[in-house]
Parts: structure tokens; sequence; C-alpha cells
């Protein structure tokens, strides 16, 4: 049996965990269900996000055999040396206080035997994370935004920590305005200034970072004298339209620098090919994080992809069902229709279901306040036939899986997508500039929690740092990390790549 206990360092200070309150429960309900202890590994994190898709116990089969590839045949080839685990149980330590956690365990031992899974009401078969309806969800959230905010009565921005955006930190705009400027000026010395100078941002949110980011430039270019801010064409670029005209509004002092642009935010060269190594920075700000991802791991010598599904508790569906005039077994078929229809359409689809507009909107709410995901995890065939995005081989994640002890990390899939495609629009002096939730260190996967969580309607997940540096590396730029220079005390990191010198 392998404990390997990952919040090590709130066993010390003030307050700190009692290690045997959390691994005795679980041991001795295995001890009493048989189970064979050579083949279960026992994983406990700090689930840090109050909203989240974990049960405060989770079982996660390991499966022996990897993916079937199209065409492929023959019978399985197991590798040598690696061990061989079959059960995950995952234990949320910041919860387990509260939770009967061997009567827990015990229950889903029970019902692993009698082969009675899943836990609850299943929305999706097995698949990969990112093909998971919680995206679906996600992109629920940005589309119908108005309708959520108005639900709830407040903003997005203040679900960020700190109720707002680093973005709009006006030392931070005028520091890279500046940085601008110089790289502008040393080129008009030299001739070699296009006429046109171009800055895109994804992902804009209301528009607060590109008002501070214009008002300062046009401040910053009147002090110098430069003449820039005629030639600036200041893009907006978000999967929102409702957010676009949100921004638009904000920005309304600035109408002849700015276009905008309804994109999605994994391919930008698909609306904005036209500006291919003509744009001279590309701005983001808590995008990555809210980007499609699957996860992998490597795990007593084998390396696996998680599998995920999404379900309602039994109790959950039940509720749903008595808010929507249904039976439990409907709830599925109407939260794929919310889905795919969103809230103002759902209520004169279902009438029967929903008297309105509000009603289907608390429905949508109150799903995604009880979404679980179950996991696995299956091995994979080959992390050459692994696309992590459309040109990036999953052989880059090699040097980070075998790192060391066994790890599980997010591939970031989307955010890696994004990235390989926003870096083809810069300018040879361009560069792209992020500020977002990453590791940067991948030790940092062995001792917390990373996501999936829930950032008021959408999903977040921290970013894997060292992939995106090592494909910046593999593409011929230089991908570098540090803490947001102007506010201490937060997770908010910034990433800047240039071409490499």
């Amino acid at each position: 049996m392998l404990v390997d206990f990952r919040p090590h360092t709130r066993l010390r200070g003030e307050r700190p965990l009692e290690m045997a309150s959390t691994v005795d429960p679980v041991v001795e309900a295995l001890r009493e269900d048989a189970a064979d202890l050579a083949t279960v590994r026992l994983v406990c994190d700090w689930v840090q996000y109050k909203q989240n898709f974990r049960d405060v116990v989770d079982l996660r089969p390991i499966l022996a055999g990897p993916e079937r590839i199209p065409g492929q045949h023959g019978p399985t080839v197991i590798p040598e040396g690696v061990r061989d685990d079959d059960l995950e149980i995952a234990i949320d330590v910041r919860r387990g206080a509260g939770t009967a956690l061997k009567e827990r365990t015990a229950e889903l031992l029970g019902a692993r035997a009698r082969c009675t899974e899943p836990p609850g009401v299943l929305l999706e078969d097995w698949g990969a994370g990112r093909d998971s309806c919680i995206w679906d969800f996600n992109a629920l959230y940005w589309k119908a935004l108005e309708l959520w905010e108005k639900a709830t009565g407040k903003g997005y921005e203040q679900a960020l920590p700190g109720g707002e955006s680093d973005a709009r930190n006006r030392d931070a705009a005028r520091q890279l305005i500046g940085e601008l400027f110089d790289v502008w000026d040393t080129l008009n010395r030299s001739g070699a200034l296009p006429e046109q100078l171009y800055i895109v941002e994804l992902g804009v949110g209301n528009g607060g970072q590109a008002k501070v980011f214009l008002d300062e430039f046009q401040e910053l270019d009147r002090e110098r004298g430069t003449g820039y801010y005629r030639r600036l064409h200041y893009l907006m670029c978000d999967y929102s339209q409702h957010v676009l005209d949100l921004a638009r509004e904000t920005v309304a002092g600035h109408p002849d620098r700015v276009s905008s642009f309804a994109l999605d935010a994994t391919r930008p060269c698909t609306s904005l090919g036209f500006l291919r190594y003509k744009v001279f920075l590309v701005y983001i700000s808590n995008v990555y994080d809210n980007l499609p991802t699957d996860e992998v791991a490597q795990l007593g010598g084998r390396t696996y992809r998680v599998q995920t599904r999404a379900y309602l508790p039994t109790s959950g569906a039940e509720e749903l069902a008595e808010l929507a005039c249904a039976r439990a077994e409907q709830v599925p078929a109407l939260v794929s229709k919310l889905l795919r229809l969103g809230p103002s359409l759902l209520a004169e689809a279902a009438p029967a279901h929903f008297g309105d507009l509000d009603a289907a909107v608390e429905f949508w709410r109150r799903t995604w306040a009880q979404l679980r995901l179950q996991e696995r995890y299956l091995p994979l065939g080959g992390l050459d036939l692994y696309p992590l995005a459309p040109t990036v081989s999953g052989e880059m994640m090699r040097p980070l899986l075998e790192s060391g002890a066994d790890i599980r990390m997010h591939v970031n899939n989307g955010a890696l997508a994004s990235f390989t495609d926003s870096i083809r629009l810069l300018h040879p002096f361009g560069k792209l500039v992020c500020h977002d939730l990453f590791v940067t260190d991948v030790a940092a996967y062995r001792t917390h929690f990373r996501g999936p969580g829930k950032y008021d309607g959408s999903v977040v997940n921290w970013v894997n740092g060292p992939l995106l540096a090592h494909v910046g590396r593999r593409n011929g730029f230089d991908v570098g990390y540090a803490p947001f220079a102007h506010r201490s005390g937060g997770n908010i990191t910034t990433m800047t790549a240039q071409v490499r010198d």
C-alpha cells in the first residue's frame, strides 16, 4: 500500500493536521473489506477550492489495459518493472474532519464490490477530461453571463481572489507600455517600425484592462511626444459577445483605436491570421486557467491518462427533479437540453418543467453547484500517440513525467493550443504577456491540489508552466515566469514569451 499525503506543510504550524485521523479510518475500512492492500494507493489532498468537483472520499480505478489505437490489434503488452496497483482512494483532508471517513470509504468499497457504480446520476460516459461536459457548462457561463450575473447580483470579477483582476493595475500597464515604447523607439530610429502598431488582448473581461492600458498609453504618448497613439490598433478578443459588448462601452473614449473580435481563444489565428508576424504585444489575463485540459499521471513507472465522467449525486438529482417538476431519471436529458439551448430557450422548449426564464436559470445554477466528476486512470499506449494540442506531441510531457517520484499534472491542452497559435502572430520584436495561475515548478504538483475548481459558474485549473516553457523553447521562444510585481500576497504569476535572441 502506498500512502501519498500531499499537504505535508500542514502537518506543522499552530494548527497542525492529524495525519492519523485521515489515514487510519481508511485503512481500517480496507482491512474490514479484505482488500488487497498491496494494490491500493491512498492519496490525501487539501482541496482549497470550496466549490469543486470532488467528494470527500473518491475511488479511482487504475485500469490494466492501455488505450486502444484505431487499427491496432494483438494482445496487450504490460511494461516490465511497473507497480501493479488497481485502486486509488482520494481523500480531501480539508473536509475530512467533518466526515465519517471509515463509513464513507466502506460504503464506496461495498458499492464497487457489488458493481453498483456510478455514485449518482450520470451525465456522460467515460472520456478525456478536456471533452467533459463541465467545459460545456464553462462555455454556457460566458455565453449567458448576463443572466448568471443578474441571478447572483454580482459581476463575475467579484468571484476572483480580491474581487478584481490584476490586469487593471495602472503601474503594471505603464511599465509594459514603457517597454513597448523603448522597442518602438529603437526600431523607429532605424526606419524599421511599421506604420500600423498592433496589440491583441485575449479575454477582455469587461474591458477594464483595455481602458487602463489605452488611457495610460495615450498619456505616455502625450508625455513623450512619440505619436504612437494615432498609429495604434488595439484588438479586443473574447469568446463571449456579451463580454465584448460590455468592453466596448468601457473603452468608448478610444473609439478609433479599438476593434473587437469574437473568437475561440484556443485558435486565435483562425480570426487573426491576417496579423501573422505583425503583433507587438499579445496580452492575456486569467484565460489559460479557464480552458479545457486533460490530466496525465506517472504512477509506479507507468503513464496514465485521467478519464472522467460527470454525475450528479443521487440526492442532488432528486432535488433538481423536484425543482423542474420531473423525475430524477429525466434530469440528464434536461441538463443536456440546457447545455444545447441555454436557459433562455430552455424555458420556451420545456414549459412543463420551467415556468419562466428565472426558473431555468435557477436550474442551471443549482445543477452546476451539484456537479461532480468521477475519475479513473487509463494506461497510455505511448506518449507519441497522444496529441497535447494540434501541433504538440505528447512526447513533450516525458521529461516532466519522468522527473522523479509519482506525479499527476495538467496538460492544459487549451492553453497550449492558444499559446502555440498566439506566438505565430508576434512580430520578431513582439512578446506575449500572460497573468495567470501558473505552476512554475513540477514538484508543486506533488504537494498541492491544482484544480479543477469552480469560480462562480466557470472552471479553473492551474496552468502547467514548465510544459509551456518547454514547448516555447522548441518553437524558438524564451519563456520566463515572475511573481506579479505590482501586488503582493496573491497567486498570480506573469509569464513572458519572446523570440530567443
